[in-house]
């Protein structure tokens, strides 16, 4: 099996996006996980991050994590339209020899960062992440996980939002699709829990594109920052 070949961009928008998902097709499509991530996504990758087929190992890039691995559908379609993958392979999703695994793998996908789907992950290893281009003084590269609110059952993703809030990370941000999965709830939501440890907070329509914009693109000096959006609850 052999990375797949990065292509020049194709002319696509986010009504392509949809088209571009349906040639994924097979068992454990984890359809729900992915349609919630759709627009944080594309507005992420349309009009915020720093990172393009190019520059995919510029030490300068920002850093998308996928810690909501479970559902990478819509992962795979954005990087489709924005020329990180050929759309040729969107129909192998989940096959044996295909590049596009049920859960993405760093190896295999330009552009993918980590490999997840273990669920809790993202956050810490953005933290680290986020620490180590701090520490090699590399202060314009920012990086963004994505997770998923059912992920805050593990324990894991609690001591990286206080150990990030504690030493101030202002290049670390989350986006938390909050789709009512989680089992277990926050006294005064997910937000409050950020905003105890120092984080800048913002919640919003998870579907909205100019509200996603603008909590993404909110400053927030010598703080990590998060956004919280909020979809339809999770039926199936």
């Amino acid at each position: 099996m052999t990375t797949q070949t990065v292509t020049a961009p194709a002319a696509t928008g986010f009504a392509d996006l949809p088209g571009l998902m349906s040639l994924m097709t097979g068992d454990e499509k984890h359809g729900p996980a992915a349609t919630s991530t759709l627009d944080a996504l594309w507005v992420l990758y349309d009009r915020v991050l720093r990172v393009t087929p190019a520059t995919v190992e510029d030490q300068d890039r920002d850093r998308f994590l996928l810690s909501k691995g479970h559902g990478p559908m819509a992962y795979y379609a954005v990087l489709a339209a924005k020329g990180f993958l050929d759309p040729a392979v969107l129909p192998g999703f989940g096959g044996y020899d295909s590049p596009l695994g049920h859960h993405p793998d760093r190896t295999l996908v330009p552009g993918v960062e980590i490999a997840s789907g273990s669920l809790g992950h993202g956050l810490p290893l953005g933290v680290g992440t986020a620490l180590g281009l701090r520490a090699q003084g590399l202060t314009d590269p920012a990086v963004w996980v994505l997770l998923g609110d059912a992920e805050f059952d593990e324990g894991s993703n609690h001591e990286a939002v206080a150990f990030a809030g504690a030493t101030g990370l202002d290049r670390l941000h989350a986006v938390v699709i909050d789709n009512s999965s989680a089992t277990h709830g926050w006294q005064g939501g997910i937000a409050a829990r950020f905003a105890a440890e120092g984080w800048s907070v913002a919640t919003v329509d998870g579907r909205d594109h100019e509200a996603l914009y603008a909590a993404f693109t909110a400053v927030h000096p010598g703080r990590p920052h998060v956004v919280v959006a909020r979809v339809e609850p999770k039926t199936h």
